[in-house]
């Protein structure tokens, strides 16, 4: 159980200072309309009173990449997760920086996330979870045996009344109830005052909050309190009025509800860009935790990002065991595993973030490069900084951006004297004889490079199979490890196997075969093709078919060539895969035929491809592919 740390208990003297706040049960809700207006841009309005900075004893970061972080985009697999958590790991250090991690449990997907993240064994960040103010959610937490775990208690009238229709007594009361349910366990709750900052403060929030703190003190159980600005409504100017005020905001619950620092979390939106700036004052004027999610991604306008508190946090307290060149492989995760496309010129991991463009920059850069740089990018974050390109480059200077740009190293680099240099050179310096005065931009020069320098790059086909590849690979590697799939039963596997193709359109054929080679399941394809299939039935011999043989050798997923149809006449690959019993035996094997301009034309990581190129290759390979595999 988690109790109170004797040195955490509030001391007479401090209850003292405490004065009782009764809740205000109004009739009507209090929507503030003269501060948020909807017709309007809400206002900031100001009392001309300012409360002292005290900064909290210890501050940290917690985490909700996987909670706020999968509201605004397609949620993570249970390994992205691990992948990503042991990174959160290494990011905060040894001592803690990234206190917590908290997460969903509410789905199959969300329960094996949160035990491989349990099975790493890692100190930090935490395990904590995250419910609704619902009795039944309650044994979510129990059976995971987390020490903490946040609930939704919605605050502000806005919520109480029009989204709970109940009065402020009845939702404070109910919220009471829940929080008296896991504190039963043993368990610390973590009160989450959603839209805080358009909530009656005194009214409600500091009455509600005090009750907390008492049921605190009674039980011998911690119980935080995370100020939620759902809407990101906060704002730091001094002299700022609540209940937008961060600094009063924080100041309130300390002094007047009586909530010790380290009990108190802020959690930010970025809605009116201020999402970093209202979590670092919350720090500043005595709130421990500041809550954040990797890159910022969140719902809506994202949160806080971690990466850029970590540098705040440094900034304040110095390194504290911090790594921060795992920022850089984070963005490198995020990009090239999940396919988040980072914005050029975001700050600490975006392609150009350390890019000068001016050539009076570029010049102060290769006298001494802290004159433009921020901090020593190549030590801190492993991003070493470079330039664009003018007519002052010369070879010397193109080669150097190459190599930098890609990151070539050792005998991968390109010398200045390689023709496609000479090339580009020649290019740069018809620019500018014709008149230029701009530098040459990174996507200028990348056309350029990929132009005369062709055999450093994938071309567009390529680059358009791996990721239609990686997602066909995905979906396959899904439904082979379904239960029904191990049984080799294929009264249990036929439905199952329909059902994938009626979700993938673009699957032509899906077939299993045993250990021999012998096909098990009837022809499961798209109805309009099942006809061209009636002679490719039950028991057809397909032992001499590369993607049978080479699971079968591996035990690993296969992904074959190109190849036109002899069913369809289309362009297809095959993904094939080993399904293994529940004893981790190899039973038989699994394929699809996939139609590849299909399955890329719904692809959504496709979405920014240059799709004439895509097209002007995809019949030269058509015209090239001689035959198929049936």
């Amino acid at each position: 159980m988690a109790k109170i740390k004797k040195e955490n208990k509030p001391t007479a003297a401090q209850k003292s200072k405490i004065k009782k706040a009764a809740l205000v049960d109004v009739d009507q809700p209090n929507l503030y309309k003269e501060i948020f207006p909807y017709s309007e841009v809400s206002k900031i309005v100001f009392d001309h009173q300012t409360v002292p900075m005290e900064p909290a004893q210890e501050i940290f970061i917690t985490d909700t990449t996987f909670r706020d972080g999968q509201q605004s985009r397609p949620p993570y697999t249970a390994e992205q997760i691990a992948s990503i958590f042991q990174l959160l790991s290494r990011l905060g250090g040894p001592n803690g920086v990234i206190r917590q991690s908290e997460f969903f449990l509410y789905s199959k997907k969300d329960k094996d996330a949160v035990e491989k993240c349990m099975a790493l064994n890692l100190r930090y960040p935490e395990i904590t979870s995250w419910i609704r103010a619902s009795k039944d959610d309650v044994p979510l937490v129990k059976q995971f045996g987390l020490k903490e775990t946040g609930i939704l208690t919605s605050v502000s009238d806005y919520h109480i009344f029009l989204k709970l229709n109940k009065k402020r007594s009845q939702a404070m009361n109910d919220y009471l109830g829940i929080v008296k349910t896991i504190l039963d366990l043993g368990i610390i709750p973590r009160c989450h005052f959603e839209d805080v900052t358009r909530a009656d403060i005194y009214g409600f929030c500091i009455p509600f909050a005090q009750q907390l703190m008492k049921l605190r003190e009674e039980s011998g159980i911690d119980i935080k309190i995370r100020l939620c600005d759902t809407m990101g409504y906060g704002i730091t100017y001094p002299g700022a009025a609540l209940p937008r005020s961060v600094d009063k905001l924080v100041h309130a619950f300390i002094h007047d509800a009586g909530v010790p620092g380290h009990l108190l979390e802020w959690h930010g939106h970025n809605d009116f860009h201020k999402a970093m700036i209202n979590a670092t004052t919350a720090w500043l004027f005595g709130c421990s935790a500041a809550n954040s999610t990797l890159l910022g991604l969140g719902e809506r306008t994202g949160n806080p990002p971690i990466e850029g508190l970590i540098i705040e946090y440094i900034a304040l307290k110095g390194r504290n065991g911090i790594d921060t060149t795992v920022i850089t492989d984070i963005a490198d995760y995020f990009e090239k595993e999940i396919g988040v496309k980072i914005p050029h010129n975001y700050p600490f991991v975006g392609s150009g973030f350390n890019v000068t463009s001016a050539g009076v920059h570029a010049d102060g850069l290769i006298k001494c490069e802290e004159i433009y740089n921020i901090f020593d990018t190549r030590k801190i974050l492993k991003r070493p900084i470079t330039t664009t390109i003018t007519d002052k480059s010369g070879n010397a200077g193109i080669a150097f951006w190459i190599n930098q740009r890609f990151n070539l190293e050792g005998n991968k680099t390109v010398d200045k004297r390689h023709p496609g240099v000479s090339k580009i050179h020649k290019w740069v310096m018809e620019q500018y004889e014709s008149g230029r005065i701009t530098s040459i931009s990174p996507e200028e020069m990348e056309k350029k490079v990929r132009l005369y320098l062709p055999e450093r790059f994938m071309s567009e086909l390529e680059k358009i199979k791996y990721i239609a590849e990686k997602a066909a690979v995905a979906a396959v590697t899904h439904i082979i490890e379904q239960p029904l799939m191990k049984t080799m039963d294929t009264a249990k596997q036929e439905p199952l196997m329909q059902k994938f193709v009626d979700e993938y359109p673009s699957v032509q054929f899906a077939y299993v075969v045993d250990m021999n080679g012998r096909k098990t399941t009837r022809n499961i394809t798209d109805i309009a093709d099942r006809a061209k299939y009636e002679n490719y039935g039950v028991g057809t011999d397909q032992s001499d078919r590369q993607w049978f043989i080479n699971p079968l050798r591996t035990g690993e997923v296969y992904v074959s060539d190109f190849f036109i149809s002899k069913m369809t006449g289309v362009l297809c690959f095959t993904v094939s895969a080993p399904i293994f019993n529940t004893d981790d035996e190899m039973v038989g094997i699994f394929g699809v035929d996939i139609k590849f301009e299909d399955w890329v034309k719904r692809a959504e990581d496709m979405e920014d491809m240059d799709h004439i190129a895509l097209h002007e290759e995809y019949k030269e390979m058509k015209s090239k592919a001689k035959h198929g595999h049936h």
